[in-house]
């Protein structure tokens, strides 16, 4: 019977934070600005110049960690990691070792988070992924590679950057997938990052090994280096557990190194053997101080916000919304803000949900727009679900006015009044139409009093057409139960 071989994963997460300046220097961070524009002595490695401490980074490490359940330290040092690479002009980087600002803590993973493909079939749902470390260091140049030559642009570098290090917590490449989704959500929510694997502002490194089922020591661990996607994690890892399983299982041995994903190969090649810590040579940093975070941690605690699984279970609670509803709009947080000033004194929160999720998404989808450059604004969208709740206008009209609305940013009332699309609610006139309908389908008449009472919806149907979709709908089938008991 062939061997059976159990995965197991841990994650390195690079997250850019979201500093108006760098880690050491004063250089801006901006993304997309013409090559080396924002350079000094400092992210050049020039000899002589000397790091300052960006405090406002530090402050978003601890408020990360606040977030993540971790542990912030009292005190914490930089270290020096000597390597060389083209984009570390210094030979060495600015980073922790063996005194990083947070420890432990842990990744909720919310079914939401997972691949759409799988999630009715969670193998564990609630797990939450446990973390090692959360450091913080300064990024490196970015390095560009053109037919004959590599060029190198150093705006990148110096750019504050967390490294949130997982546990090997993480089984399968699913859940790595909800565990990367999840932690991009919460970074956001915390307005440490905006988290954006295209422009490498979040990036991953992946470690894997595998083993024999029912064997406690971990295999060889390997990396996968610098993911930029969350699907890409997801098709690297699947890849990387199927060709160490093929390994082992054909008698192979496998040595631990760094690997790099080829998306368009499907496959993860060579790129060196894994350096291990002592290849490193980490010493205190001498240029820089150690950090007392207790200054500004009170500072910190307040700051943090209302995370998506939180704000999931008060939505449930405060608007009578379903589970589901909830955590979808507790998702994104530009979406949650949008429904709740919508729903916040409002008589039909259950109905704003269902109007968010169904007609504006979609309609933010079709348009390729973003939830907080959508058309119709939260409030607008309010009144006009209050106007169906109160009988104004009919659903059918309301998609009418909604597509209005989303065309040209116009309030529903004035749409409302523009096209003539009130709602009749006026009992006499109502009746009147109703008895129109009567005299003239007798037919409809004798098979609703025979018992067929879908003849009704007929009867109905001939109403709203003499009053051209004018009339209550409700009203109409009052009336004509009335008028045919």
């Amino acid at each position: 019977m062939a061997t059976r071989y159990i995965p197991t994963i841990g994650l390195e997460v690079h997250v850019q934070l979201k500093t108006r300046s760098k880690m050491f220097c004063g250089c801006p961070v901006a993304y997309g600005s013409e090559p080396n524009a924002h350079t000094c002595p400092v992210c050049l490695g020039y000899p002589g110049a000397l790091p300052v401490m960006n405090e406002q980074a530090l402050r978003m490490t601890a408020l990360t960690g606040l977030m993540l359940n971790c542990k912030v330290a009292d005190d914490c040092k930089f270290d020096r990691k000597n390597y060389f690479y083209p984009d570390m002009p210094k030979n060495y980087q600015i980073s922790q070792y063996d005194q990083p600002l947070c420890l432990g803590g842990g990744v909720p993973l919310h079914d939401l988070a997972y691949p759409k493909d799988i999630q009715k079939q969670i193998p564990n749902p609630g797990k939450v992924v446990q973390l090692t470390r959360i450091h913080l260091e300064e990024d490196v140049a970015k390095s560009f590679h053109f037919e004959t030559s590599t060029g190198i642009d150093f705006n990148r570098a110096g750019t504050p950057l967390m490294e949130i290090v997982s546990e090997p917590d993480i089984e399968t490449p699913e859940e790595a997938f909800a565990y990367l989704t999840a932690l991009q959500q919460i970074l956001i929510y915390g307005n440490v990052s905006d988290a954006d694997m295209e422009k490498g502002q979040m990036r991953c490194d992946c470690n894997v090994s595998v083993r024999p089922e029912g064997t406690d020591t971990l295999g060889t661990k390997i990396e996968i280096k610098n993911m930029n996607t969350i699907s890409g994690v997801r098709r690297a890892l699947a890849f990387e557990i199927q060709r160490q399983t093929q390994v082992l299982s054909a008698g192979g041995s496998l040595a631990q190194e760094t690997r790099r994903w080829d998306d368009g190969l499907g496959q993860t090649t060579l790129m060196r053997i894994k350096e291990s810590a002592h290849d490193y040579r980490y010493f205190p940093e001498p240029d820089l101080l150690p950090v007392n975070t207790r200054v500004f941690m009170e500072e910190v605690r307040a700051q943090r916000p209302e995370l998506p699984a939180e704000k999931k279970e008060r939505f449930v609670r405060s608007y009578g919304i379903t589970e589901y509803d909830a955590s979808v709009l507790a998702s994104e947080r530009a979406l949650a803000d949008y429904f709740e000033t919508a729903a916040q004194n409002s008589a039909g929160p259950k109905a704003l949900a269902n109007w968010v999720l169904n007609d504006v998404l979609s309609a933010l989808s079709q348009s390729g727009t973003a939830i907080a450059e959508c058309p119709v604004k939260a409030l607008q969208l309010q009144s006009l679900v209050g106007l169906v709740e109160k009988g104004e206008i009919n659903a059918r009209q309301a998609k009418e006015v909604f597509a209005e609305m989303f065309a040209t940013g116009k309030d529903a009332g004035v749409i409302v009044e523009e096209k003539g699309l009130k709602q009749e609610s006026d009992l006499g006139a109502i009746e009147l139409l109703a008895q129109q309908t009567i005299e003239a389908n007798p037919k409809a008449v004798a098979e609703y009093r025979a018992g067929k009472t879908a003849s009704i919806n007929f009867l109905k149907g001939q109403v709203m057409k003499l009053s051209q979709g004018k009339a209550n709908p409700s009203v109409v089938n009052e009336i004509l139960e009335r008028l045919l008991s």
